[in-house]
């Protein structure tokens, strides 16, 4: 009894990430879209500019190292920040500005009108990513939001993935900015060939 329970359970777990997996590929213009528009920020000396809260915040740290030291030999460094590395500014911040704040704060500082701003958010309730978007959208950033859940903050790209599973919808994410590293080098590349 207990093995067969534990093969059902097993059997489960799988067949709960097959649909939203699956749903990347039914997203794939919408995720080309993103990828163009963000090699065209970066071939115009644009960076990108990571952030999200919780589980997130290792999230954009992966992200930012996977643009700025590419593992795949031969590939281009692309500027990249996570602003979830420096506890420092975000804490003095968050005292005054409340945790809303944190991101919001950082791109007023450090952003340029040529950046990308791509906030990652398991339910899409995050109030500091969404208020980090919209301020990169008042500064004239191209957005990108990664998220999951019922709500999406407002971005130009909302890329989502189709679960309200929060564990399934991080392990979407990784596949969804693995696929956005790939096909921003796949357009940045295109466009320098010509």
């Amino acid at each position: 009894m207990g093995e067969d329970h534990a093969l059902t359970a097993v059997a489960a777990a799988f067949e709960r990430r097959m649909a939203p997996a699956a749903a990347m590929g039914e997203d794939a213009e919408g995720i080309v879209r993103a990828c163009q528009d963000m090699a065209e920020r970066f071939r115009k000396g644009g960076k990108l500019l990571v952030f999200g809260n919780g589980g997130s915040v290792a999230d954009a740290q992966h992200v930012a190292v996977e643009f700025a030291h590419p593992v795949i030999v031969g590939k281009p460094a692309l500027p990249a920040i996570s602003l979830t590395t420096d506890m420092a500014l975000a804490t003095g911040i968050a005292g005054t500005q409340g945790l809303d704040g944190i991101f919001a704060a950082q791109l007023r500082l450090l952003a340029s009108p040529r950046d990308i701003a791509l906030g990652l958010t398991a339910d899409g309730r995050c109030g500091g990513v969404r208020d980090g978007l919209a301020a990169a959208r008042e500064l004239g950033l191209l957005t990108v939001a990664l998220t999951g859940g019922r709500e999406a903050p407002e971005a130009h790209h909302v890329l989502a993935a189709r679960t309200g599973d929060p564990l399934i919808v991080k392990e979407v994410h990784v596949t969804m900015y693995h696929v956005l590293w790939e096909l921003v080098h796949v357009f940045y590349e295109l466009e320098a060939a010509r």
